[in-house]
């Protein structure tokens, strides 16, 4: 792709989601969200693969419709009320047609099904940025608007996303496919302490960022997109296999590594709330998502001599990728739950 072109898309990305953020006013949210939209979706499209305009086609389809029901929401409220503001969202009907929109557009469960079909057919550059940096305007959205949001319906909402990501994940083979349950979790994980510590929200989407972002570029750096292809990378690379292994199981939640900070920070929330039962279900939903990642950490390190490996080598290319973003990123993944009292004096 032509720089300049590249240039000029990534700065729409990038101005959408700022026109978002920076917005108090349901059109000017909306005019964001659709800049968005059209800027990432010749990133998508730039390879030409049947399957990366497949994609393409189902992510635009998607979030135009997500977006129609956006502008009708914020005209209904408006003609309710009387203003188009994000803050007077005084009809149940508009909020809830908000949130169900929203949640289309981040991929929660149960309008979570296009997530892994559209993540599958793009490469792993294409994809990080939908994990990571499409999520951020809609988050920012349903953050400012949870207060007018029915309690029941965002705590049902994140249930269901932890529990589906962690189910859809167990049977997949495509690395891509795992990432995208794995960002459907987390994503529960994060709707379902909104209403109560929306500090815990950021901190959860924060570490989220981080995890995945090593994670793809450490895909991207081995070219691996099936499970297969991890069990010959550890002759290529032993270092970068155990780092690998270690941020999958900080994904997974587990101490002492970044990803259990913010899990151990919402569970002792939904305590504190008198949420056992939510916070219990929670905890068992995150042994679902452990499972899948400990099959990937199994087949990238638990496939070495004396194991039979019957998967083909790979060519061994020279590794164009600069790998300081992913060395920064890994450290970030692996080493900040020390900060946890820092981060609780700050955000409490």
């Amino acid at each position: 792709m032509n720089p300049f072109v590249l240039l000029t898309l990534l700065s729409s990305l990038g101005l959408g989601t700022t026109l978002t953020f920076a917005s108090s006013h349901w059109l000017l949210a909306w005019m964001g969200l659709e800049i968005n939209t059209l800027a990432i979706i010749p990133l998508m499209a730039q390879h030409h693969h049947p399957r990366a305009v497949e994609a393409s086609t189902k992510y635009f389809l998607i979030q135009a419709t997500a977006a129609a029901m956006i502008l009708f929401a914020g005209t209904t409220n408006a003609w309710i009320t009387g203003t188009w503001e994000m803050t007077n969202m005084s009809s149940p009907i508009a909020s809830t047609m908000i949130i169900f929109a929203l949640a289309l557009k981040i991929g929660l469960a149960p309008m979570h099904l296009w997530m892994p079909e559209v993540l599958q057919g793009l490469d792993l550059t294409t994809g990080l940025i939908l994990s990571t940096w499409q999520k951020l305007a809609p988050l920012a959205l349903i953050m400012q608007t949870a207060q007018d949001i029915n309690p029941l319906l965002l705590t049902a909402l994140g249930l269901l996303s932890t529990l589906i990501g962690g189910w859809g994940g167990l049977n997949q083979t495509q690395l891509r496919k795992i990432l995208a349950y794995s960002s459907i979790a987390h994503m529960g994980w994060m709707i379902i302490i909104l209403q109560y510590a929306p500090q815990l929200t950021l901190l959860a989407l924060l570490t989220y960022i981080f995890m995945t972002s090593a994670a793809f570029l450490t895909l991207k750096m081995f070219s691996a997109m099936k499970i297969n292809t991890l069990t010959t990378v550890w002759t290529k690379s032993p270092i970068l296999s155990v780092t690998t292994a270690l941020v999958l199981l900080s994904l997974a939640g587990l101490p002492p590594l970044t990803g259990f900070m913010p899990k151990w920070l919402i569970l002792q929330e939904l305590t504190k709330q008198d949420l056992p039962a939510i916070a219990t279900v929670m905890a068992l939903a995150a042994l679902l998502s452990l499972y899948f990642y400990l099959r990937l950490c199994y087949s990238m390190t638990l496939t070495i001599s004396p194991n039979v490996n019957n998967s083909t080598t790979p060519w061994r290319t020279a590794a164009t990728q600069t790998s300081f973003s992913l060395a920064l990123l890994t450290t970030a993944a692996l080493a900040l739950l020390p900060l946890t009292p820092a981060i609780l004096m700050l955000t409490t």
